[in-house]
């Protein structure tokens, strides 16, 4: 148009032309993403310039505003702010599902912050994305002028990444917005293999079969998103109707829990925020809502977040309910939001709204094409390696006229034509002869260049097949999203509740079930326990293991450390497997490196039943103390705190959850055993330093804690791998601070005792070296001995690997009843003597004997009477009288010693098995043998605080044995007490009232030595 030409034209149409003009530029040059490689043009633009400027990650980092101006000058002619920002967002671990640029520096946070200046900032590229731009060099995906038309820069990235789907988009154009919520990048990557696998039926997927791979969106900030909703006074499943037309929306809420504190006050701890969700303006709502009065009974509001964690602590109130407050902070504050979904992108430069099942179409073919691509740029360049072998072999085959020819040549030039002409090569063959070097005429070197030509001959006969194939191509594709999953892949965040939004806090989104929670290696982990195989150890449990229980998936556990602090963590908050197994300082948010040396479960409690019973807690010098649940409860939560004060020579070794009734038992590594009742320590408050428990000797540690059951037993381990394991009702009950009773003698050949405690014969002992490695053994493959033997080596252990302690963990549900048989197989063993008289012939007597045994050792623990243990060995005129009882007391003939620490030989052990098997002895009166332990004057008068053997039936004369029997005599003999007691004879009188029955202590005598009092 000529200057001062006028042209007349029709405004609205202009306006019309120009909008839409003004409109596909906003949408396709700058706010909707391409479906290919969900990329915007200036992310696209910034990760090929970090690309193009070798910002790999095996590079060092560059400055931001290095980067921001070759984006600018290269590709983007916008503003910088627009480009920098929009690369900061693509490195916030808290925007991206999987950030793709690897930011160094201040780049903004949860809490609105803004990110430094890009001049103080420095970045490059994370390794998710250099699979955005994979095979980018080999002609995979077409390439455009920029704006100035002297540079490339590709249309749409390869994208290896289904990245679309994965990180999610959010944009503005004009007339149309799109809102992409992240998903988990293993789901949409098996969801893919799925139509891989079903391509011939494409069309045939529905969504329904796409949701049993992807459950929902995976936000970075976690939280919890309901999948149903209510439309109409209908349940609709929200994220299903989303999936299946392209739109929707859904409810996001925090994942907030309750824990409780001192004085029946709680708090809420928000951990996880709904995505987007500004945390500082969140707590600004907050305090504008109690301040204005329509939140009441928030007492205090704190933000403890850290770069470990988020940590938002809202304090109430005691006339509070938790509940209702929670509900309110949800209805009023973001805590609780809806997110929008529709997925809309550039479809062939077009947008459009798109299902599920599309958005992954699209994806498979653009990678169907880059495969494609791929494929024909390298084929084409195997031909022409191909090509150039095979010149360079004639030349090897005809070597001596090659070199004539070239010397007889005068210049290069005329060189190559020649070989042209004498050998039919090409023109890039005979180059490639010229450009041979000398050193290529070897015989080695001539060997390499034949294999070459077969390996890309083979190269070639692949490709070509992969071209022909689609097939082959396709299963290419799945190979590389397999790859891809394994070295990417991560656990799901955001956690889905099947059912519409209602009030819900997140341990009542937990699934009820035991769960084993491991300390092993330095990390902190869980696992499943339903199902677990007997006698295998947990994933990661291998090596440097330090403790591990069973606690309910509901409920908090008790992490404490040899230092005497103390941290309680819910139990839904531990990583739920080894792969994501985290330190207890990430757990805790803290920096310094803590080590837990008992893990103690707590039940699960409400405010309505608050928790209740005690922490019993032992040191290695012998203090004990005891602190209430509900005083653990109000300050453990808030971190590490003491627990127990110490000495700066003594740790805490143990720790146990008790209702604060049952008796407690402590062990020495001399192998002395002390059990008192627990009300003897006094519930104290944490900074407390304990009292004594147990008199130590010189050089002796404290090695095991272990709270009193019915049917327990005591189980001692020495490093030597020496094990024994003793029915508690051997232990009678003392007064706190004594000696204690001797369970075992170490020595040189047995080690130490190293770990102590209480076990049921259906547990399992997972046995830890020093060097970390573990050993699980049942409980029945531990000898069942008398209190005073000295044990049994359990398994080989090597003298400079000892065991350094021991877990105890209780039978799986599911295995529970397979290994009952095993702790009754050595009844079953007893068997092989012939079988008792009829029942009639038994005596009734020896059946009160064991009810009074129970009953004994509190008596026995009396320390205000000890005259009386000497009268009550005396035996009544009914006892004289009473037939002894056959077929048992020569059983248990080994059980009577006067050695109490030496361990058994085989052949006395036998020798007693076979007299208890003759016929002759089973029917013998007793009366010999009553006489007989009266003989030795000292017998009566060492009445030592250890027990003997019960039914200690020695003749005059015999030697005794060297070891106690095993438990086998005791369980034969429990087996034929019923039968004594069906047809109790008449004349079998009860024993007199205050008199101990011959069986019911246990007698041991050491000749020429005073009696001394704790078993020594």
């Amino acid at each position: 148009m000529e200057i001062g030409t006028v042209r007349q034209i029709d405004i609205n149409q202009e306006m019309q032309d120009s909008y839409l003009d003004y409109a596909m530029s906003v949408i396709v040059s700058r706010a909707l993403p391409d479906v290919r490689d969900g990329l915007k043009p200036v992310h696209r633009r910034i990760l090929y310039a970090m690309y193009d400027m070798k910002l790999t990650p095996d590079k060092p980092y560059r400055k931001s505003a290095r980067i921001v101006g070759e984006v600018l000058g290269k590709y983007h002619p916008h503003g910088d702010a627009a480009v920098y920002e929009s690369m900061v967002r693509m490195a916030q671990d808290f925007s991206m599902r999987y950030p793709l640029v690897d930011g160094q520096g201040n780049f903004g946070s949860i809490d609105g912050d803004e990110p430094a200046a890009m001049r103080y900032t420095e970045a490059r590229l994370h390794p998710i994305a250099m699979e955005m731009l994979a095979d980018i060099e080999k002609q995979t995906v077409p390439f455009m002028p920029n704006f100035d038309g002297t540079l490339e820069e590709p249309a749409v990235l390869p994208s290896a990444i289904p990245n679309f789907l994965v990180n999610g988009a959010s944009g503005i154009a004009v007339g149309m917005t799109t809102n992409v919520p992240p998903h988990n990048l293993g789901e949409v990557c098996d969801a893919l293999a799925f139509m891989i696998d079903h391509y011939d039926k494409i069309d045939d997927i529905t969504v329904e079969e796409l949701m049993q791979f992807i459950k929902g969106p995976d936000f970075p900030t976690g939280g919890i998103v309901y999948r149903y909703g209510e439309e109409e006074g209908s349940r609709v499943d929200v994220i299903k109707a989303a999936y299946a037309v392209g739109r929707g929306k859904f409810t996001v809420q925090a994942r907030v829990h309750v824990e409780p504190m001192s004085r029946n006050r709680s708090r809420l701890v928000v951990t996880e925020l709904p995505y987007q969700v500004n945390k500082t303006r969140l707590v600004e709502r907050i305090a504008e809502l109690v301040r204005e009065g329509r939140i009441e009974g928030i007492a205090d509001l704190r933000d403890e977040s850290d770069r470990q964690g988020m940590r938002l602590v809202i304090e109430l109130t005691r006339a509070v309910d938790p509940k209702e407050v929670l509900a309110q902070l949800y209805k009023l504050t973001p805590l609780q939001s809806t997110f929008g979904v529709h997925i809309l992108a550039l479809v062939d430069g077009e947008p459009r709204t798109l299902s599920l099942k599309r958005a992954l179409w699209y994806y498979l073919e653009h990678r169907r094409e880059v495969v494609r691509r791929r494929t024909e740029f390298d084929l084409e360049r195997a031909r022409r390696q191909a090509h150039i072998l095979e010149g360079l072999l004639i030349a090897l085959d005809h070597l001596d006229e090659v070199i004539q020819t070239i010397r007889s040549s005068r210049t290069a030039d005329t060189a190559r034509e020649n070989l042209i002409r004498k050998f039919k090569l090409t023109e890039i063959q005979a180059q490639a002869i010229l450009d041979m070097a000398l050193r290529r005429l070897a015989a080695l070197e001539q060997k390499k260049i034949r294999e070459d030509y077969q390996q890309t001959l083979a190269t070639i006969a692949y490709l070509e097949g992969l071209l022909r194939d689609p097939r082959k191509m396709l299963g290419v594709i799945k190979a590389e999203l397999m790859a891809i999953k394994e070295k990417f892949g991560d656990e799901r965040r955001t956690q889905l509740v099947e059912r519409t939004t209602e009030l819900v806090t997140a341990r009542e989104l937990v699934q009820e079930e035991d769960v084993l929670v491991i300390a092993a290696g330095g990390k902190i982990w869980r696992t499943a326990w339903q199902g677990r195989s007997p006698g295998q150890l947990p994933e990661g449990a291998e090596a440097g293991l330090r403790s591990a229980v069973v606690a309910p998936s509901t409920g908090e556990v008790l992490f404490i450390t040899a230092e005497g602090r103390a941290a309680l963590i819910p139990t839904h908050r531990i990583p739920e497997s080894f792969s994501s197994a985290v330190s207890l300082a990430e757990l805790l948010n803290t920096h310094e490196e803590v080590q837990p040396v008992a893990l103690v479960p707590l039940p699960a409690f409400s405010e309505e039943e608050p928790p209740a019973g005690y922490i019993f807690l032992a040191s290695a010098l012998g203090r004990v103390k005891r602190v209430t649940v509900e005083d653990v409860l109000g300050a453990a939560g808030k971190g590490l705190v003491t627990i127990m004060g110490l000495a700066s020579d003594d740790s805490l070794i143990a720790a146990a959850w008790t209702q604060g009734t049952e008796p407690v038992c402590l062990c020495t590594s001399q192998g002395l055993v002390i059990c008192f009742e627990q009300e003897e320590v006094r519930p104290m408050g944490l900074p407390a330093a304990g009292v004594a428990g147990i008199k130590l000797g010189e050089e002796a540690r404290v090695v095991g804690l272990g709270i009193s059951r019915p049917e327990g037993q005591v189980l001692l381990v020495t490093a030597r791998g020496y094990a024994k394991r003793t029915p508690i009702s051997e232990y009678p009950v003392q007064k706190r601070y004594g000696a204690g009773l001797l369970s075992m003698r170490p020595n040189t050949r047995t080690g130490p005792v190293i770990a102590a405690g209480i076990l049921s014969p259906r547990d399992e002992v997972i046995l830890v070296t020093q060097k970390g490695r573990a050993v699980c053994r049942p409980a029945g493959d531990i000898p069942q001995v008398a209190r005073a033997a000295q044990g049994k080596v359990i398994g080989e252990i090597d003298g400079k690997d000892p065991l350094a302690g021991m877990v105890i963990l209780p039978p799986a549900p599911s295995t529970g009843a397979e290994q009952v048989p095993a702790e009754a197989a050595p009844a079953r063993r007893t068997r092989k003597a012939p079988a008792p008289p009829a029942p009639a012939e038994e005596p009734a007597a020896p059946a009160p004997a064991r009810r009074r045994k129970k009953e004994e050792p509190a008596a026995a623990a009396e320390p205000a009477a000890p005259a009386a243990k000497p009268r009550a060995r005396k035996k009544t005129a009914a006892e004289e009288a009473a037939p002894a009882v056959p077929a048992e007391p020569p059983r248990s003939r080994s059980r009577k010693k006067s050695e109490p620490a030496e361990e058994a030989a085989p052949a006395p052990a036998a020798a007693a098995k076979k007299k208890a098997s003759t016929p002759a002895e089973q029917t013998a009166p007793a009366a010999p043998a009553r006489k007989s332990r009266k003989q030795p004057a000292e017998a009566a008068q060492l009445n030592l605080e250890m027990e003997a053997p019960p039914e200690t039936a020695q003749t005059k004369g015999e030697q005794p044995p060297a070891e106690p029997p095993s438990r086998r005599g005791r369980a034969a003999g429990k087996a034929e007490q019923p039968k004594a007691e069906e047809t109790p004879p008449p004349a079998a009188p009860k024993p007199a009232k205050g008199k101990t029955p011959a069986r019911s202590r246990i007698v041991t005598s050491v000749p020429g030595k005073p009696p001394k009092r704790g078993g020594k």
